[in-house]
């Protein structure tokens, strides 16, 4: 590995309990604590090279440049990088992703888990897995769930040190399935930034926040039970509580729409008739179905017949993001 280029491999991740809403915007410093999954098939792949010779920063995105949006969160990313590193010299970034972008399934925690490491290496560091997950989260909060591997836990925290993502089980402890049910391929109208700003607006926010420790507790005994009947229904009423909130926000956020109905209601038929499955949903129109290995086959096949699904991803329980030696450039 170069010590000037490095290219990191990151998975997404599906949130079992929830982010929504921040306690500090700036810092992305959430208002409670989230459980998630790491997606071993939704991944991002980056690499970073310092290098003297260039004019300004170099951001590619997909095999296309950076719109400038994209261009100034990611420099800004950098920023921080060269502020640890405390140099100036500027890079070249290129990033690609092996799913959709911006259509709910968490490719900023991907996205930026991916840079966090990959920069930070290309700059000359090695920092230990907390303070990398801390990194992560200043670019997207969700990202800081995708530097440890299997089933994570984000510490909400109340400032910068002590709020950071820890692995709570390994990818191999429990063989769950998420069957992603993509009903829309396209980058959603409202980012989830927007949607963080806006959490506080909803009547329903306190609520929620007030309700979460003994949910986080039920989906925790579950997940460490391997209990999905009592997983699934907790996962279900979280899902179902983001998108009152994001619905319920000044000005309303809907990202709801019919082909997503239609995907959710299969799912409640389907368990209805003996098939072990639970919905949850992120910041997007597009389903996770949740179960188990020995049952995904059967779960995949019954989303791919329903005319509203345009593609299903079958994911594992994925790894912590590492580093690989084959580069993009």
């Amino acid at each position: 590995m170069s010590a000037h280029k490095a290219t990191c491999i990151s998975c997404s991740n599906i949130a079992f309990i929830k982010y929504w809403g921040n306690r500090d915007a700036a810092l992305r410093i959430p208002l409670n604590n989230s459980i998630s999954m790491n997606l071993d098939h939704a991944t991002t792949t980056t690499t970073v090279a310092f290098d003297a010779a260039l004019n300004d920063d170099e951001i590619v995105i997909g095999d296309a440049p950076a719109n400038a949006a994209q261009r100034a969160r990611v420099i800004a990313h950098l920023g921080r990088v060269r502020a640890l590193a405390k140099i100036e010299t500027r890079v070249r970034v290129e990033s690609r992703n092996n799913f959709p972008m911006g259509a709910g399934i968490a490719s900023s925690a991907s996205a930026f888990a991916a840079l966090s490491l990959a920069a930070t290496r290309a700059a000359g560091l090695e920092l230990p897995e907390r303070e990398l997950s801390i990194l992560a989260r200043q670019g997207s909060g969700s990202a800081c769930r995708s530097i440890p591997g299997g089933f994570v836990e984000w510490l909400a925290g109340s400032e910068n040190a002590n709020s950071y993502a820890v692995s709570i089980a390994p990818p191999s402890f429990w063989d769950l399935r998420d069957v992603i049910a993509l009903v829309s391929t396209e980058e959603k109208k409202v980012g989830s930034t927007d949607g963080h700003a806006a959490a506080a607006s909803s009547h329903f926010l306190a609520e929620r926040v007030n309700a979460l420790p003994a949910r986080l507790a039920r989906v925790r005994r579950a997940l460490f039970a391997r209990d999905l009947a009592a997983l699934g229904p907790a996962i279900e009423e979280d899902a179902v509580e983001l998108h009152l909130i994001a619905m319920t926000s000044a000005p309303p956020i809907y990202y709801w729409s019919p082909g997503m109905v239609r995907v959710i209601q299969a799912a409640q038929r389907w368990r209805a008739d003996g098939l072990a499955v639970y919905f949850t949903l992120d910041a997007g129109p597009n389903v996770h179905l949740i179960c188990e290995a020995q049952d995904a086959d059967q779960v995949a096949a019954r989303a791919r017949e329903i005319s509203d699904v345009q593609q299903v991803i079958v994911n594992a329980p994925g790894g912590a993001a590492r580093l690989i030696e084959e580069h993009l450039f």
